[in-house]
């Protein structure tokens, strides 16, 4: 889904960015632009960038990476 229309980013290159280690708004809008021209996307990123960094989900991504 995109997420920043101004930009083109999507939701999947912004946990794509988190997983490179992105943790901030201002890292996020200096890799991909997010915010910094209308700011509609903020406020959609800023909770995709949270999702990422809970514990659930890091534990989730883990066990995924983990070869079977």
């Amino acid at each position: 889904m995109y997420v920043c229309l101004c930009y083109g980013v999507t939701d999947r290159e912004i946990r794509e960015a988190a997983e490179g280690g992105v943790s901030s708004m201002r890292q996020l809008g200096k890799e991909l632009g997010v915010g910094r021209q209308c700011g509609r996307c903020a406020c959609t990123a800023r909770e995709i960038l949270k999702e990422y960094r809970t514990p659930d989900y890091l534990a989730l991504a883990d066990m995924l990476a983990q070869p079977a």
